[in-house]
């Protein structure tokens, strides 16, 4: 009678490792994130992770790169308009941050030499030169839409008002009598005020990009 086989632990793999510490991050935050702690959560030996990553600030690098992955980029290849484009690519982006927000932090810093974060870059600045936008403006845009979704992604507006009505002194306070309302609606305050950005940023760029085309 053969003996039966022992269960193999999964291989150890980057992937994993990245995986694991990302949802450390997403439940505890940056600091839950150390090589003893994901050792543990890998069911391996501390050792064992230098194969693959020297540091944990690589860790988080990483892990920021797995999360700009996820932004889509489809919509700089698929015959979309400029503005569109821009659009859609930010609500993708806020989408993924607003999903990890603890990473935000580390992808703040930009790029660096993560793969994904200089693919997104690519991606923004190679359509807006193709749209006719001037190199250097093209850079701009670039980075305002990174400093606006970034903003967006680091807290709730609504959600920082405690739901407590007597925090709302009138004497003190007279335009503040339905504030504590506002963390009941939370997301849809949040997401109305991300839009209304969003559309005024565009309709800004939009009547620069009219003279910038009077120009050529």
């Amino acid at each position: 009678m053969c003996a039966m086989a022992r269960p193999r632990k999964p291989l150890l793999s980057t992937d994993r490792i990245v995986e694991t510490a990302r949802a450390l991050v997403d439940a505890e935050g940056l600091t839950a994130v150390s090589t003893r702690r994901l050792a543990a959560e890998l069911g391996v030996s501390g050792p064992s992770l230098y194969n693959h990553f020297r540091t944990k600030d690589e860790i988080l690098e990483a892990v920021a790169d797995s999360v700009s992955g996820q932004v889509d980029l489809t919509m700089f290849q698929d015959g979309r308009d400029w503005r569109t484009a821009l659009h859609d690519w930010a609500v993708s982006y806020r989408a993924a941050l607003r999903d990890h927000p603890n990473i935000v932090p580390v992808l703040a810093r930009g790029p660096g030499r993560r793969p994904a974060g200089l693919r997104l870059a690519d991606a923004v600045y190679g359509a807006m030169v193709e749209a006719g936008w001037p190199p250097a403006q093209a850079t701009s845009i670039g980075a305002l839409m990174r400093y606006f979704v970034m903003g967006s992604a680091l807290g709730s507006f609504a959600g920082g008002f405690v739901n407590d009505a007597s925090a709302y002194d009138p004497s003190a306070y007279p335009h503040l009598q339905q504030a504590h309302l506002l963390a009941e609606q939370q997301e849809k305050i949040d997401e109305r005020a991300f839009e209304t950005g969003l559309t005024a940023l565009l309709d800004g760029l939009a009547r620069q990009y009219e003279q910038v085309r009077r120009a050529v």
